[in-house]
């Protein structure tokens, strides 16, 4: 397994298959020219096995945190370390970066992102509710 940091719409788009929906260019693009937005990509056997973003998030009085914002890893590669690495490898990015944390929401009774997330050192900060508003596509 190796695992690179997405610089281009190509690599983007040609892990599509591992989002919830396909890629559009144009998201892409912007994607890729925001500050602190970085996409982590596990590649095996050449092919893009899993993947994760992250987002700095930057406040007054905290400074910078690393925001886990998605993993995903797909099914004929689970189990093998995949997800982990990628999350210890967002880890030392956040590092890198300076940030005091990282944090990720993940629902309750998600075991197996809680188990990867838990090998990987996170620790449970208890329960928490989010609260979300939905607003049209442009």
């Amino acid at each position: 397994m190796e695992i690179r940091r997405a610089t281009t719409v190509g690599e983007l788009v040609a892990a599509q298959h591992l989002y919830d929906g396909p890629a559009r260019r144009e998201w892409a693009e912007r994607f890729l020219a925001a500050p602190g937005h970085l996409l982590l990509i596990a590649y095996a056997d050449g092919i893009p096995a899993g993947f994760v973003s992250g987002i700095e998030m930057l406040h007054p009085d905290k400074g910078v945190e690393m925001c886990l914002y998605e993993l995903a890893v797909d099914e004929p590669y689970r189990r093998r370390g995949i997800g982990r690495g990628l999350v210890d490898a967002l880890a030392a990015v956040a590092r890198e970066r300076g940030c005091y944390d990282m944090w990720v929401g993940v629902d309750t009774d998600n075991e197996p992102a809680l188990a990867t997330y838990r090998s990987a050192g996170a620790r449970d900060e208890g329960h928490f509710a989010m609260l979300t508003w939905e607003f049209p596509k442009v």
